[in-house]
């Protein structure tokens, strides 16, 4: 369970043999027999939370051992179809072992269990090498470190498909270099493969400290936001929390998958199951090291479309309606904003988006502006356009205190813009368009198509003109881009 590094000079990319990458933590970290794997597995899976979605993109999974870590870790892989076929599964941990620039992926052969052989995607490993600079093959890399290893056993359990792996371990602590090493995967982060994030919570802190640290990073996590996991990270060096080492053994892989998913609009953030060393029957409660497992889904697509589509329960498009109407109660009444307590909020109002708040009155448009950034909380957008609509759209003058009964408020969430090149691409009354050229830009929301029975033409006309300033047909060689949106109002 504990951390040594040794250092490998500056990151260096030494040939190694050629072979397939045999067991290092087998006996170690879990059993070197077969039957008695199988058997461990069993009784972990059998244990361990049902699945409960078949659109997992991503897992933050536990890599103690599987008597102390084991539960929490197939609650993870549990999430997964287990009848999918995968293209490939990225695995990806922090090392423990040594020290080098970026990321080495093993592109030497496949990985071995007692299991048997899980073969490597070695084609699209060399693919990643030979085109970004942050990937490299490093012997010391894979050699004894155990944070990919012992994911594999479970997926080789629960996976009834045969599949392909893509082992990355990160030798490097930068923000900047998790950065490089998103962009380069992110054109795989989609429904036809699976990440598995190979991450270990805090390390060695007595029972009740573990479980609120642990706590705090989870929830930092989730909000889909790399920089509260920064902060949160930041903060607890600072707390002197007796005997705890780190709060995240693999911040780095988890920082990277981060910035993969953060404005990800249909990402969300999952927690799935928690426990620490001291909950099991060989630990104690004076110093333990957390696990969470944190499942990471696509709303409202299948396993297989990676699409955005995403949707709120009742409850959440209550409380998000709800802060908008008292917000700008406040703020036409006070000039003050506000404050709200997120703590018990849900992933999906924690979450990264855009949003349009519109005001209507009697049916007809009040006020309506949004935002596409996603660099805050949803919730916090739904406040700051709740202001901006009732007191800045330029097309009206700004809401008073006697109107604010008669509003109806609608709050449409904004998907990712997508580029697109023809207007054969768009869907009437699903896509929303964003036109834009040089310093003009306009936008219509996907609702205003259904509610003006405007044809494509008429759609993009309006918008290219009214909207962005362009004229009529400004449209055609301006830059074209489409979202959508979860539409709900009171």
């Amino acid at each position: 369970m504990g951390l040594t590094l040794t250092f490998n000079n500056g990151g260096s990319s030494q040939e190694g043999p050629k072979t397939d990458r045999k067991p290092y933590a087998a006996g170690k970290f879990y059993p070197a027999n077969p039957d008695s794997l199988r058997a461990q597995l069993s009784e972990l899976f059998r244990n361990a939370k049902a699945g409960t979605s078949r659109n997992l993109q991503a897992v933050i999974c536990p890599h103690a051992g599987y008597v102390f870590s084991g539960t929490v870790a197939a609650s993870g892989i549990n999430q997964a179809d287990p009848d999918k076929v995968y293209d490939n599964v990225f695995i990806i941990g922090s090392s423990h072992q040594a020290s080098f620039m970026g990321a080495s992926i093993y592109n030497k052969g496949d990985y071995v269990t007692p299991l048997g052989k899980v073969a490597v995607n070695i084609t699209l490993a060399n693919e990643l090498i030979k085109s970004n600079p942050v990937f490299s093959y490093v012997y010391d890399a894979d050699l004894n470190e155990h944070s990919l290893e012992v994911q594999v056993p479970f997926l080789q359990y629960h996976l009834k498909k045969p599949f392909k792996i893509v082992p990355i371990v990160i030798g490097s602590q930068s923000t900047q270099t998790c950065k490089r090493i998103a962009q380069a995967l992110k054109p795989y982060f989609n429904g036809n493969n699976l990440f598995v994030i190979s991450s270990d919570f805090s390390h060695y802190p007595p029972y009740n400290d573990a479980k609120s640290t642990d706590k705090a990073t989870c929830d930092a996590i989730i909000t889909n936001n790399p920089d509260a996991l920064m902060k949160v990270i930041e903060g607890y060096e600072k707390k002197n929390i007796p005997n705890l080492v780190t709060n995240l053994c693999g911040w780095t892989s988890v920082l990277t998958l981060l910035y993969m998913t953060a404005g990800d609009a249909a990402i969300r953030y999952t927690p799935v199951q928690y426990m620490n060393s001291g909950d099991s029957k060989y630990g104690d409660h004076s110093q333990c090291v957390g696990y969470w497992s944190i499942g990471i889904t696509r709303n409202g697509a299948s396993a297989s479309t990676p699409a955005p589509g995403f949707s709120f329960t009742k409850e959440e498009q209550k409380t998000l309606l709800g802060i908008a109407r008292a917000t700008i109660i406040m703020y036409i009444n006070q000039h003050k904003t506000p404050e709200v307590d997120d703590k018990n909020f849900s992933p999906g109002l924690k979450m990264h988006s855009g949003a349009f708040v519109t005001l209507k009155e009697k049916g007809e448009l009040r006020g309506c502006i949004g935002r596409f950034t996603a660099d805050i909380p949803l919730w916090k957008v739904i406040q700051e356009m709740a202001i901006a609509s009732s007191t800045q759209d330029s097309r009206f003058m700004p809401v008073t205190a006697k109107e604010i009964d008669k509003l109806e408020i609608e709050i449409s969430v904004l998907s990712p813009m997508k580029r697109i090149y023809s207007a054969d691409e768009i869907v009437l009354g699903k896509h929303g368009i964003y036109i834009k050229k040089g310093y003009y830009s306009g936008t219509f929301l996907p609702q205003v198509a259904t509610e003006t029975g405007w044809s494509k033409d008429e759609f993009l006309g309006h918008c290219a003109r009214d909207k962005a300033g362009l004229g009529w047909d400004g449209w055609k060689d301006a830059e074209l881009y489409t979202y959508e949106a979860c539409v709900f109002g009171e």
